[in-house]
């Protein structure tokens, strides 16, 4: 039997190897802290602590699957230890699995965080599938325990700003900038908000920052967009565009971005077979909101989510999971060609009900709901053979607003579906395909399914064009959906502010602003049959007669 003095010995040494460990991941030698982790298990046997170092460090190293995995044995030995189970919960949303991560962010909250990281992480999750409220409580949790972190600032004004707290993300922003000058992604955000909210003085000093030090792709992409907002909001059109170019210019040479690749993408959703086997699951629940990121699909979102009988769950990537979990593709796409091949093949009834009830956590037992993935737009097939009596709205703009907001959108780096929008060229071309496979959709699907809108109609005669989407959608009318931005719903997409306000025309017809330098735009969408050639929009047949 161990005496006590030896138990001791063997408790101290464990507990040094642990905290060189946490040391040497906070520092960042990987190599170091794997070391002292493993020595760890196997000199005492499974430790919590060790399996949770090992984990962070498989997360680093971009492998959160395995991480999720390593997670599962900390949980294992210690169940009530609210760490494991907010970093198991993010783990499980990188890797596509919303529907385990929810669990495990509740898990984690139940089991009562002690520390401000904790309450961070289960924030991003919660912000990630939709819980803005909530994650707002938890950021705010964070912040007062860690006042001296930047980045909890700016998870907090992320949060404000999707919940519509303008004021209070100012505030969030501004402190996460006072912390860390270098967090160029807070300066970014505060100019996204407007004038109202930033500092006079703010411009010289992005310029300055970006004039000077090392310069690095994610340094240039928000500072450059930054500026180029700010040159835009005093109608200097030629030097907002020559930042959006200086923005993206080194992200653009590190990607690398192949148009071909998209082009393929494209080819395969367009191969519709003649016929489908499955008789798909029968509910009219969902009604997807979809096209090109820019064009108007939050708006059609918060007017749908006005409506008494219309939840909206924000942008989900659920179907494409579904299916590419069905589909059994390997890799970690789920909008590739194979996927979208293979999807053919799947049983669709068990595809519409994975899907359905994977939304249960986020709109329960809600009568009708909005699912606002603007890329569903490649799945419109496949969502109506799973799905054949949900509603898919798909919105058109003028070919050259929706390139120009493209390339104005500072996209997230970690998503790379929407790499096209770092070339205004890759974007013109990208928008060519997508109009190709909207004229597949328009021949193959039920008109009474799949109904496209055009963002300027709807600015146009705003009850009409409202009249038409709900009576698409099988509602009644309701006068609430005319003042949609009186709604307190969270919008975490990029028209979080435009859509609090009512219908405004300003961006009708912005890319007349930066007509010289969309020329090239011009000759490539003329060429490509969607501009004439005095450079007017040939607008889609059936979004026009419908109107008619």
């Amino acid at each position: 039997m161990l005496q006590y003095g030896a138990i001791a010995t063997m408790n101290d040494l464990k507990s040094r190897l642990i905290d060189s460990a946490r040391n040497a991941l906070a520092q960042r030698r990987f190599e170091d802290a794997h070391r002292n982790a493993m020595q760890v298990l196997q000199t005492q046997g499974p430790e919590a602590e060790a399996f949770f170092v090992l984990a962070l460090i498989a997360v680093e190293h971009g492998n959160a699957g395995k991480a999720a995995e390593i997670l599962d044995r900390a949980i294992a030995l210690t169940p009530g230890d609210a760490r494991f189970h907010a970093h198991r919960a993010r783990c499980l949303l990188v890797i596509n699995r919303q529907d385990l991560a929810w669990p495990a962010a509740r898990q984690a909250m139940k089991c009562g965080p002690k520390d401000a990281l904790t309450f961070d992480t289960v924030g991003v999750v919660l912000t990630r599938l939709g819980a803005h409220e909530e994650a707002v409580q938890l950021f705010e949790t964070a912040v007062s325990q860690n006042p001296k972190d930047a980045n909890f600032y700016y998870n907090l004004g992320a949060s404000r700003q999707f919940s519509g707290e303008f004021e209070g993300a100012a505030k969030a922003y501004k402190r996460a900038i006072e912390i860390d000058p270098s967090l160029y992604k807070a300066s970014s955000a505060l100019v996204s908000l407007g004038r109202d909210y930033g500092d006079p003085a703010l411009e010289a000093t992005l310029e300055q920052a970006f004039e000077s030090g090392t310069p690095s792709a994610e340094r240039d992409l928000h500072l450059g967009h930054a500026l180029a907002k700010l040159c835009e909001d005093r109608k200097d059109y030629p030097a907002a565009m020559q930042w959006l170019k200086k923005a993206k210019a080194l992200k653009s040479r590190q990607l690398g971005h192949d148009p071909e690749q998209d082009r393929k993408v494209f080819a395969a959703a367009a191969r519709v077979p003649k016929s489908v086997r499955s008789r798909g699951h029968d509910t009219d629940r969902p009604i997807f909101v979809v096209g090109m990121p820019r064009t108007g699909t939050t708006l059609v979102d918060r007017i749908l989510g006005a409506h008494g009988d219309v939840e909206m769950a924000g942008e989900l990537s659920n179907f494409s999971i579904q299916m590419k979990r069905l589909a059994g593709t390997p890799g970690g796409f789920v909008m590739d060609a194979p996927t979208l091949e293979q999807g053919w093949n799947v049983d669709f009834s068990a595809l519409g009900k994975a899907y359905e009830d994977s939304t249960r956590n986020l709109v329960g037992e809600a009568r009708r709901f909005t699912d606002k993935m603007p890329l569903n737009f490649m799945f419109a097939g496949h969502i109506l053979a799973a799905l054949p009596n949900a509603r898919i709205v798909c919105l058109r703009r003028h070919p050259l607003d929706t390139c120009l907001s493209n390339f104005r959108q500072l996209f997230a780096t970690s998503f790379s579906y929407y790499n096209y929008a770092y070339s205004l060229e890759h974007t013109a071309r990208y928008y060519l395909e997508f109009d190709r496979l909207m004229r597949v959709w328009r021949e193959r699907l039920p008109a009474d399914r799949f109904m496209e809108i055009v963002y300027e109609d709807i600015i146009a005669d705003q009850e009409g064009e409202t009249r038409r989407l709900l009576s698409h959608c099988g509602l009644d009318w309701q006068d609430a959906c005319l003042d949609f931005h009186q709604q307190d719903a969270a919008v975490a997409t990029a028209s979080s502010v435009q859509v609090r306000q009512p219908l405004y025309s300003s961006s009708v017809g912005r890319w007349k602003h930066y007509r010289e330098a969309l020329l090239p735009v011009i000759a490539r969408l003329q060429e490509g049959g969607v501009l004439d050639a005095d450079g007017q929009w040939l607008r889609p047949r059936a979004a026009a007669a419908q109107r008619t």
